[in-house]
């Protein structure tokens, strides 16, 4: 196992198998990173108070308290998650994103996309991460407009009140509060659930083109990325107030 490094990115690996656990922080390590590794939730947490983490590597099923519920608990600082776990389902992928990991991928994986996904979520800048963390109750701010979330104000970078049904106001919020992150289609469905639109693919697709004209209208600067074949992806950073 690689220890701690000033000058790498340090990467918790979380598994109670102790082969998995073992090989990715080999492999981590191998490419760059100051590794450390736990095998519960009781060890990672024992890790953190050491020392913090950059982005934490986290299995869903552990004995104890599970990973789902760890995630729970972490996410709420603000340090990038990456979630694994032999459940694939879509709703497992949903639970697992809703609960505060930033990525979810499945076992098997293959190492390199591990990597390239570790990769991409230690790029994100810092004010992404503190917003990515954020509970219901977050003021945000991003690409000068302010948003309240729980009172459910809206104001346009020109300091204009601008008003959201129920269902844009969820779909915002899920952009909001995930910057830069790519959101499929189903987890939207999600996240958004029962607002303005009946659970199928092409109600997102109209929910998403009916907010894009609506802010688009108070200030043309684009705030939601069209990824083809993926879903959307909220491009500005956002700040918490």
């Amino acid at each position: 196992m690689t220890s701690r490094t000033d000058s790498l990115p340090t990467i918790l690996v979380v598994d109670d198998d102790a082969s998995i656990r073992d090989a990715i922080a080999d492999f981590l390590g191998m490419h760059g990173f100051a590794v450390q590794a736990a095998e519960n939730a009781a060890a990672c947490d024992r890790a953190l108070a050491a020392a913090p983490a950059d982005l934490i590597v986290l299995d869903v099923m552990m004995p104890g308290e599970d990973g789902l519920s760890l995630c729970r608990r972490l996410g709420a600082g603000g340090t990038p998650i990456l979630m694994l776990s032999a459940l694939d389902a879509v709703t497992d992928r949903i639970v697992g994103l809703e609960v505060g990991a930033w990525d979810y991928m499945t076992k098997p994986f293959e190492p390199r996309e591990l990597l390239a996904r570790v990769r991409a979520l230690l790029r994100r800048p810092v004010a992404e991460r503190a917003a990515q963390s954020g509970g219901s109750g977050d003021a945000l701010t991003f690409a000068g407009w302010r948003f309240d979330i729980e009172q459910r104000h809206l104001r346009d970078p020109a300091g204009r009140a601008l008003v959201l049904t129920e269902g844009e106001h969820a779909l915002l919020a899920a952009f909001a509060r995930r910057p830069g992150r790519i959101l499929s289609r189903d987890v939207l469905l999600d996240l958004a659930r029962g607002v303005d639109a009946a659970p199928y693919d092409r109600a997102i697709d109209i929910a998403v083109s009916r907010l894009r004209r609506k802010l688009a209208n108070a200030d043309p600067a684009p705030l939601i990325e069209t990824v083809r074949g993926a879903g959307y992806r909220f491009l500005p950073a956002v700040q918490r107030l």
